[in-house]
């Protein structure tokens, strides 16, 4: 087992002494391109001026100049991918050490509309998203969150766990791939999946043979013009009727050009990380299975961009004021526009898959570097039958290590499907709730989970661990809860099995009414097939074990030691025997 914090500071110390060495030879450079340009000026002024030097000496000084200034320019974007390679082994000390709140992006807009995942913090500040995302990409960080927010399928989670297995050990690719991802804003909603998504022009077949005759006529008459055997009023005639004719079709010509202009750096970018997917030998189906998938048709799609990017080379060549006059006279950018539109009809079907891969290995990469930074937290045994929650030890994983206090717990199959839970403010039980939660979401997503083992069955959801009131809709907390309720049993009707997390189950009514309606809904919920935990402070509720076979008591206690509350967080069974309310009151001053 590898010590995650020792290989990172490795790496760190490595790469920062790669950026230093890139600054001393950056301060050289520049101090050599001044003395070169200076000295270059001043042959400049003896050649031309004083007339003491060869006109060349100048000549060789730029070009010394130039190529310097080449050499500086790759120098400073090979320090640049350091400082970011350093970037990712900083971050990943800091979630090591628990400093990871605020420190990514948090994936708060993925909260809209889903049924529990402000219940589960699994997105904003301080979320499970936030914890695992070391995504770069808009692509990466979609995939991710649709992993987090629907579970999937046994041999899927089963796929995946191998996947991010592969990549938990393969640290030298994942940081290639975070430092190429970081310079690529790619999505499955940007500018370059709208623009391979959209319809190509579609010229005529038979255009393309049109422009280039007309080109190869075009050098033929100013091969002729120069050896004065035609007049050069012809080459003008018919360079003016070519244009005049292409112009048929202008803004066809300007509106693919225009179009390729932003996706088409955003390809080169993404040409960079499938690049170094296409050389990884990988070994598990899932990552092999997508290098089969960029290999179809024979062409890798790195070498596909790279053929794209060329052809646009010459639409960016036309506005050289040298290259400017013949591109207008064999009509390059009009060759250019179809040889891009004929690209974009041949492999803009295939960029969305591209996106796609991008994104699936991004969002592996993001659960494999959860993996690899949490050594002793296992993938789960995810099994077809069910419903089935059965941990060891199961912590909640937003909680420190050192922190946090574990417990069994089992539900489904010859364990009991319910679970009442009762016990003190602050003990632990929505904790305990939060913990089953996340780390279901963990397992069904294809990442380890923080417990000694878990074994589990395809679950869906349903969490009542936050429920407010809204003045914009006019519900009290009372009334939102039982529509959140029922959704839950609406839901345990579905096809995958329901685990449920109610806590303080109808805490907005009376004590009467809410032993008869949390008796009703256990029971509604445990006729649907259901399994799950309910917590609550009213002791009332502790009856129901007493006529639902399929249900038991357990709880959490506390103690109070020289005023203090003492907490240890360990479930245990029965019923707690006492409050700690008016303890509670007493101890921040009130006279109770």
């Amino acid at each position: 087992m590898s010590d995650p914090r020792a290989e990172y500071e490795r790496r760190l110390a490595s790469w920062r002494e790669r950026i230093a060495a890139f600054d001393r030879a950056h301060i050289l450079i520049s101090n050599i391109r001044l003395a070169v340009g200076i000295a270059s000026a001043v042959l400049l002024w003896q050649a031309f001026v004083r007339a003491r030097v060869s006109p060349w000496w100048p000549v060789a000084g730029w070009l010394v100049f130039g190529a310097i200034a080449v050499y500086h320019a790759r120098l400073l974007q090979r320090s640049d991918r350091a400082r970011r390679a350093a970037a990712v082994y900083e971050r990943g000390l800091d979630r090591l050490a628990d400093r990871w709140v605020g420190a990514a992006r948090d994936g708060a807009a993925f909260l809209e509309g889903h049924p529990y995942a402000r219940d589960l913090d699994l997105f904003g500040r301080a979320s499970l998203f936030e914890l695992l995302n070391t995504a770069r990409t808009e692509a990466g960080e979609a995939t991710l969150a649709d992993w987090l927010r629907a579970g999937a399928p046994v041999a899927e989670v089963t796929d995946r766990q191998a996947a991010v297995a592969e990549l938990g050990g393969l640290v030298d690719f994942r940081e290639d791939v975070a430092v190429l991802a970081s310079e690529s804003p790619v999505g499955r909603t940007g500018p370059l999946a709208v623009w391979a998504a959209s319809s190509p022009a579609g010229f005529h077949r038979l255009l393309p043979f049109m422009l280039l005759a007309h080109s190869v006529v075009t050098v033929a008459l100013a091969v002729l013009a120069y050896e004065d055997l035609v007049s050069t009023v012809w080459l003008l005639i018919w360079v003016l009727t070519g244009t005049s004719i292409a112009a048929i079709w202008r803004r066809r010509f300007d509106r693919v050009l225009h179009a390729i202009e932003t996706p088409e750096r955003d390809l080169g970018l993404l040409s960079g990380l499938l690049e170094r997917i296409e050389r990884e030998p990988f070994s598990s189906p899932r990552l092999s299975k997508y290098r089969r998938t960029l290999a179809l048709g024979g062409v890798v799609p790195s070498r596909r961009i790279a053929r794209l990017r060329s052809i646009v080379s010459w639409a960016d060549s036309s506005h050289n004021l040298l290259f400017a006059p013949i591109a207008y006279a064999l009509l390059v950018k009009q060759q250019v526009a179809i040889a891009i539109d004929r690209w974009h009809q041949a492999n803009g079907g295939a960029v969305s898959e591209w996106l796609r891969i991008v994104g699936e290995l991004e969002a592996l990469s993001a659960l494999a570097t959860y993996a690899f930074e949490h050594p002793a937290d296992p993938f789960p045994d995810v099994v077809p039958s069910g419903p089935v929650f059965d941990a060891n030890d199961v912590g909640h994983p937003l909680i420190p290590e050192h922190m946090s206090v574990r417990n069994d717990l089992r539900l489904g199959g010859d364990a009991p499907h319910v679970v009442i839970v009762s016990g003190s403010n602050m003990s632990g039980k929505s904790t305990l709730l939060r913990s089953v939660g996340v780390n279901i979401v963990l397992a069904l997503a294809g990442g380890p989970v923080r417990a000694r083992s878990l074994r589990l069955s395809p679950l869906t959801i349903g969490a009542t661990l936050r429920i407010d009131d809204s003045l914009q809709e006019g519900h009290s907390r009372f009334y939102t809860e039982i529509l959140r309720i029922r959704s839950i049993v609406d839901a345990a009707r579905g096809p995958v099995p329901l685990l449920f997390l109610l806590d303080e189950i109808l805490h907005g009514t009376n004590s009467h009414d809410r032993r008869i309606g949390a008796d009703a809904i256990v029971r509604a919920l445990v006729r649907q097939g259901a399994i799950g935990l309910v917590t609550t402070h009213d002791l009332a509720l502790t009856e129901v074990p007493a006529t639902l076979a399929s249900a038991v008591n357990m709880h959490f206690e506390d103690r109070l030691v020289d005023g203090r509350m003492l907490f240890d967080y360990k479930m245990r069974p029965g019923v707690v025997d006492h409050s700690n309310a008016l303890a509670l009151m007493r101890a921040i001053g009130l006279d109770v």
